[in-house]
């Protein structure tokens, strides 16, 4: 199955990280755009190159200790790139790249800068901080998809020798423990699917069955070696998600990125081995987490204290967390939840946080990003007090830590990988993105997507059978925001009959059938659990998959004086904008008074979430007081 994206919302970002992303990255990693956070992880190769092939080098190690991990996604977003577009002068740049990569790598597999470069006896001593396998995980992802892509195995054969030094180490040898950083779990998994070698299966599942098993096993470990890289959180099992066995786990707790990326193995690892246990594992973290710990944009993680789950309905607004490698992370869980069962509300949150947080971390133009994700910002606080530093009021160009922007480029470079699913005769459309599905072979033909979504709601399904029909079912995602979905075919009415979010429709599809969903993009208020503190007496907007937001740039520089009229509507205008009726509170200038608020009839312009710091220093609100 292959789906080619052609579509008005999603090709321009693509197109967008082809031409600027990928290239602005690249000169990043190579310390080529002065006057911004240095990278250096391509000098971390160079010289890691050199002691071991010379026994001596002049050069350091610089960065997070996890700096290679940088080059990984880079090279995993070029992959994806280069499937969009044939570009001979990036996979040149790219097999330069895997070349270094290579010589940087120990006669035993080993392969981390760190290590080499700040002293190899330490090696393995500090799972819990030091992210070898973190590393290690995140260019073997890249290694499979440059190897679906390009045909070309030397990175794969590089980390499948890595894969093999592991086994030795952790499994031959028996030595306890696993990654504190949960990553390469779930890359195991996609080295099994890509090679078929069951050793990359037996290291995923023993990285999830020995997780937990000792809890105390990072302060233990710590009690040995004597050296920490940050020593914040070694003996806080909830924070590394290794308080108990994994199929005990109830709760999504600590470090969110760390949390979904074990999730996704765990639920990936469930779809090829059948375990129930581990899979109603999975369904409960599931709940807990869009049922309670979950921002309404999408986002995850609420506190700036280890970038972490907090507490059931703890989601403040100015001070979230919301890292935008959390809400990658939570796309890649619901697309392993969804291999395990069909259930719309895993693409329904899969689709929210690509169309609100994940957009959002990214500037409009490529070059400037978010790590973390406010819904509320206000400047001369966010970015400035102590409380609020982490969230900034505008994107910066870099991140000493800079996980996230090549995290987005990755995602976005690979959507036509999550927009469909094709299993036992069924087609699955899980997010309306335009484009071809090629289905010929197996089931017969071609699947042409004609839609304005995500700003309009109709989608036109058009088929083209190899033969004569393409018997076939098609199950289309019934979002639950659209409370009046209608189906036609070949301009007739279809009866809808809802299976867990999806409708499925069976015909022998001939040449220019054509199917035609009509989603209902009316404006929706929504209103939070009253356990949600910070949003008591609040209202939110969508429309469609949109979150809306207030930006003072539409609303005459401020929007925290503005409350929301709650018994009047509201309307769309043009670009994609909400207008709605409410107030403006006159300010009297007194920090205290035994005045009553005066409120003045004000239009209150709202703008979806994911564009918003586009326009210079702006105050934002997601959720707006109501009266």
């Amino acid at each position: 199955m292959n789906f080619k994206i052609i579509d008005r919302f999603i090709s321009p970002y693509q197109k967008l990280v082809q031409n600027v992303v990928i290239p602005y990255q690249e000169k990043i990693l190579n310390d080529e755009i002065p006057n911004i956070e240095k990278s250096h992880v391509i000098n971390n190769f160079k010289y890691a190159a050199e002691l071991i092939e010379t026994g001596k080098t002049n050069g350091e190690f610089y960065g997070m200790i996890f700096q290679d991990s940088d080059a990984a996604k880079w090279l995993e977003a070029a992959a994806y790139s280069l499937g969009l577009t044939k570009d001979a002068e990036l996979e040149k740049r790219c097999d330069v790249l895997i070349d270094l990569i290579g010589r940087a790598q120990h006669p035993d597999g080993y392969l981390n800068t760190y290590f080499t470069l700040k002293g190899m006896e330490k090696r393995w001593t500090n799972l819990c901080e030091a992210h070898e396998m973190y590393c290690a995980g995140h260019m073997m992802e890249a290694a499979v998809a440059y190897a679906k892509v390009t045909g070309k195995d030397k990175l794969i054969k590089i980390m499948e020798n890595m894969a093999d030094h592991i086994y030795e180490r952790f499994i031959t040898d028996g030595t306890e423990g696993y990654p504190g950083h949960p990553e390469i779990e779930l890359a195991f998994m996609r080295m099994y699917d890509y090679t078929g070698n069951k050793k990359y299966l037996e290291l995923a599942g023993h990285f999830i069955n020995v997780r937990g098993v000792n809890p105390h096993f990072y302060g233990e470990e710590y009690k040995r070696s004597g050296w920490y890289v940050w020593g914040a959180h070694i003996h806080e099992p909830d924070y590394a998600q290794n308080n108990k066995p994994v199929r005990e786990l109830t709760e999504a707790t600590g470090h969110s990125v760390r949390a979904v990326y074990l999730y996704t193995a765990m639920a990936d690892y469930a779809r090829v081995t059948g375990d129930e246990a581990l899979k109603n594992a999975c369904e409960i973290l599931w709940k807990n987490i869009t049922q309670k710990r979950m921002y309404v944009t999408g986002a995850i993680g609420s506190a700036y204290e280890g970038e972490a789950f907090t507490a059931d309905y703890h989601l403040p607004n100015d001070t979230a967390y919301a890292e935008t490698c959390a809400s990658i992370g939570l796309i890649f869980f619901a697309r392993k939840m969804l291999a395990l069962e069909k259930r719309g509300e895993y693409a329904d949150v899969m689709e929210r946080a690509l169309y609100n947080c994940v957009l959002a971390g990214m500037q409009s133009d490529g070059t400037r990003f978010f790590y973390v994700n406010p819904l509320e910002v206000v400047p001369g606080i966010s970015g400035a007090v102590k409380t609020h530093r982490h969230t900034l009021p505008e994107r910066p160009t870099w991140f000493t830590c800079a996980c996230c922007p090549p995290n987005v480029a990755r995602l976005l470079a690979s959507l036509n990988d999550y927009a469909w699913s094709a299993e036992n005769g069924v087609i699955h459309s899980h997010l309306f993105i335009g484009g071809e599905l090629d289905i010929s072979g197996t089931h017969g033909g071609k699947v042409t997507v004609e839609t304005d979504y995500p700003n309009g709601g109709e989608i036109r399904y058009t088929f083209k059978p190899d033969g004569e029909a393409m018997d076939i079912t098609l199950a289309v995602r019934l979002p639950a925001w659209s409370k009046n979905t209608e189906i036609r075919f070949n301009g007739e009415a279809i009866k809808i009959n809802n299976i867990n979010g999806y409708v499925y429709i069976k015909k022998p599809y001939k040449n220019g059938d054509v199917l035609t969903v009509n989603l209902d993009m009316g404006i929706h208020r929504i209103y939070a659990n009253p356990k949600v503190y910070a949003n008591n007496g609040k209202t939110a907007f969508s429309r469609g998959p949109f979150i809306y937001c207030a930006e003072g740039a539409d609303n005459d520089g401020e929007v925290l004086n503005l409350f929301i009229d709650k018994k009047r509507n509201a309307a769309l205008i043009d670009d994609n904008k909400i207008t709605a009726d409410g107030y403006r509170v006159k300010n009297n200038g007194a920090l205290y008074s035994f005045d009553a608020p005066l409120y003045e009839p004000y239009t209150i312009t709202l703008t979806p979430y994911y564009t918003w710091g586009n326009r210079g220093l702006n105050e934002m609100r997601v959720w707006l007081p109501s009266v």
